[in-house]
């Protein structure tokens, strides 16, 4: 009997523009990236097809959720508007939303990486006690 989880990621793109609020230095100023996501989800059980969830469902989905996203000012959406849009709520932002979208599949949401570019990223995950 397998006792284990597995594990899937996929990746996805993006591009944005935003400002840092409250913030004190060039990040103040609206200057965008091309992001890069990535999302990984757990689970223990495979489906008839030995799959924990199709790689081509997953990313759909997350395609979905950061289309709102793509080419936008993110200052200007609803969520930023009372969460400063740094990546580390970009990250609580598609972590939530992929929560939601992937509710009836078996399978629960680990992380949300973002990269700003290719030196910097950050993750979000909830903490497990």
């Amino acid at each position: 009997m397998n006792k284990g989880i597995y594990e899937v990621q996929v990746q996805g793109s993006f591009s944005s523009a935003h400002h840092l609020k409250n913030y004190k230095g060039k990040c103040e100023r609206v200057h965008g990236h091309n992001w890069k996501v990535e999302i990984v989800v757990w689970g223990a059980e495979l489906d008839s097809e030995g799959l924990l969830i199709d790689f081509t469902i997953l990313k759909e989905h997350l395609k979905k959720v950061i289309s709102v996203l793509d080419h936008r000012d993110l200052n200007t959406l609803l969520f930023f508007r009372e969460a400063n849009p740094t990546s580390e709520n970009i990250c609580l932002y598609i972590y939530k939303k992929m929560q939601s979208a992937l509710k009836k599949y078996p399978v629960k949401v680990k992380c949300v990486t973002v990269w700003e570019n290719e030196q910097k990223s950050a993750t979000y995950s909830e903490r497990i006690e």
